[in-house]
Parts: C-alpha cells; sequence; structure tokens
C-alpha cells in the first residue's frame, strides 16, 4: 500500500472533524462572527504562512533529491505570494464580509505559537519527519477550500471570499506531487524515516483542528485556546 494511503486513513478522522468545526460551517452557511475570519486571516498570513515558508525552505534545504528540492522550493514563492493575494483579496471584500480593511498586527495566538514552532523544529530535525509535518497543511487546504466552493450557499456573505479563497483547480497537482514526494519516502526511505514521516503527520494534522478551534475560541475574552494534545482533541470529541 502506497505510504499515502495510509496517511489518508490517519487523516480521515480528524478532516471530518475540520470540515465539521463552526469556523469553516459558519463559513459555508454565513454564520460565522467577521471578527473570528478576521483572527484567522490575521494569525495565517502574519504568523503561520510566513512561518510555513521558511519551513518548506529549511526541508528543500535538506532534500537529497533534485525533484524534492524543486518543490519543495516552488512552494516557498506560492506560500508567500498565496498570502499576499489572501490579503488583497480579504480586504477588497471587507464592505461585503464585515472584515476590517486592514488586520493591523495582533499578537500571536497560543495555538498559533505552537504551531510554528512545532514546524521549525520538525522540519530542523529531519527531511523525512518535515515532510510529514508539513503535507496537512496542502493537504486539508485542498480538501477544506474544495468543500467551501461547493457547499457555500449562494447568498452567504462569505461567498466572494470562498471564491477568491480557493486556490484553484491547478492546487491538486501541488497535492499530488507532494503526496508522491511522501510515497517515495515510504518507498525508498528506511524504516525509521517512514516512521518519523506518520508520526509528524499525525500531530500537524491535529493543528488543523486547532487552529479553527481558536480562531472561534478568539471571540469570547475566556475562549479555550485548546491544544491539539490535550483530551478534548482526541479522538472520538474533536
Amino acid at each position: 500500500m502506497p505510504l499515502h494511503d495510509e496517511l489518508r486513513e490517519i487523516r480521515d478522522p480528524v478532516l471530518r472533524k475540520v470540515q465539521d468545526h463552526p469556523f469553516w460551517s459558519g463559513i459555508r452557511d454565513g454564520s460565522l462572527p467577521p471578527a473570528a475570519l478576521a483572527h484567522f486571516l490575521a494569525q495565517d498570513t502574519g504568523y503561520l504562512l510566513p512561518t510555513y515558508a521558511r519551513a518548506l525552505a529549511r526541508c528543500a534545504a535538506a532534500a537529497d533529491a533534485d525533484a524534492h528540492t524543486l518543490l519543495l522550493g516552488q512552494s516557498v514563492a506560492g506560500t508567500l505570494d498565496a498570502r499576499d493575494r489572501l490579503r488583497a483579496n480579504s480586504a477588497a471584500l471587507a464592505a461585503t464580509t464585515g472584515l476590517p480593511d486592514t488586520l493591523g498586527d495582533p499578537p500571536v495566538d497560543p495555538v498559533t505559537r505552537a504551531h510554528t514552532a512545532f514546524l521549525t523544529a520538525a522540519t530542523a530535525d529531519s527531511f523525512a519527519g518535515g515532510v510529514g509535518a508539513l503535507l496537512p497543511m496542502v493537504w486539508f487546504n485542498a480538501e477544506v477550500s474544495d468543500r467551501l466552493l461547493r457547499d457555500t450557499e449562494a447568498d452567504s456573505r462569505y461567498r466572494p471570499w470562498v471564491e477568491a479563497y480557493h486556490p484553484g483547480e491547478s492546487y491538486r497537482y501541488a497535492v499530488q506531487a507532494f503526496l508522491d514526494m511522501a510515497d517515495d519516502i515510504g518507498m525508498n526511505g528506511t524504516v525509521r524515516q517512514r516512521a518519523e514521516l506518520i508520526e509528524q503527520f499525525s500531530i500537524s494534522i491535529r493543528y488543523e483542528w486547532a487552529f479553527a478551534e481558536s480562531c472561534t475560541a478568539s471571540l469570547s475574552d475566556g475562549g479555550d485556546r485548546r491544544l491539539p494534545f490535550e483530551e478534548s482533541t482526541r479522538e472520538g470529541t474533536r
């Protein structure tokens, strides 16, 4: 069985929880308060995406195969370009979505801080583990944005934002390239490298849920910014 099939089995229960989270379902039906989306945008564009780009670069430098270096290197530029487009499109749609014209410079959220620290550490530790840590953001983004585009109601105030947020059909090629890279490690790497990739992937997918949770928790001063290793995020309760 290709490694990505094993990863898919690990991913699917968490992906269902992410897709059904009030943050993403609130965008689809238009009920999400704009402040929660503003929190998402500020943390994503201000902290998470820049850190992800640097993690990609770190992993690219550690790759032995030129094809892997090329993929990861191209993804660095793609990530930063996507960050800039997301900021610009969100600002342009502020009048219809209720988002602020500018996101300002809010402090890093505890969940974002943990997520960025994890990406930095995982990609500094090993190439295989780094790939495992990086893969969920690519894979989940494709699945979540496809669901948003398919299911967001036509009269939702967020419909124009969803259309701008979707990375386009060509993004599927990038996802497949990352999955092929994981399969290559699974087939040609050592047993330890395969285990490292799976371990870091299994941790990283939990941050996808935790990030959505932090965005809705930000609406109240006493919001529960749970980290992905706490009991409430384990299988069956996420």
